[in-house]
């Protein structure tokens, strides 16, 4: 398997392999602002917590998800992330099906989350590039993607079918191998400076 379930370690956040175990914590963090009624997301409700665990650790087992819980310091759940859509022959995976509770967003939390991500993909899992993908119209997940140093490759157009029956243009954006060091720089930058 590749990549392989792994525990990564910050100050602000914990991403740990996603279980059963973590299906109340992340049921509160979803309720934590409603964020499972925003339209342009796919954030699973609260009562639908333990099936969304379940799809994406099946997801794990076909080998094109490795899922992660996003915890505080103390072990609280505050929202998911994953490696997704994984090719392994070609050393690519993109960081998605993100999201984090209202309380914890602009924070340094998802900063620091995205910086365990990329550094186990480019110097662990030594991958060629890295992709980010939202929707067109979440505006405010686009300039935390921008921030990274992402570059957007393109749209993809009625790219996808949301719950709600809207199509999704869905904005591509990627890290390259050879862009990671100036990205780690500007990371631990953010980490770094006064809030």
């Amino acid at each position: 398997m590749w990549p392989e379930p792994v525990t990564l370690t910050g100050r602000h956040v914990v991403l740990a392999p996603l279980a059963q175990a973590h299906a109340d914590g992340l049921a509160a963090a979803s309720a934590d602002g409603d964020l499972h009624r925003l339209w342009y997301t796919m954030i699973p409700p609260p009562e639908g917590m333990a099936t969304e665990i379940d799809r994406r650790l099946g997801l794990q087992a076909a080998g094109s998800m490795l899922p992660f819980a996003q915890l505080t310091p103390d072990g609280t759940p505050v929202g998911m992330t994953t490696y997704m859509n994984i090719d392994a022959p070609n050393r690519r995976l993109e960081i998605g099906s993100t999201w984090i509770a209202r309380t914890v967003q602009r924070g340094p939390l998802n900063t620091e989350a995205k910086r365990l991500l990329l550094a186990h993909a480019f110097e662990t899992l030594d991958c060629i590039a890295v992709e980010l993908r939202t929707h067109f119209a979440n505006t405010q997940s686009r300039r935390a993607i921008e921030r990274l140093g992402a570059k957007l490759d393109g749209v993809l157009r009625s790219h996808m079918v949301m719950a709600d029956g809207s199509l999704r243009d869905t904005a591509v954006y990627s890290i390259l191998a050879h862009e990671w060091p100036m990205v780690r720089a500007n990371l631990d930058w953010q980490l770094e400076r006064p809030r």
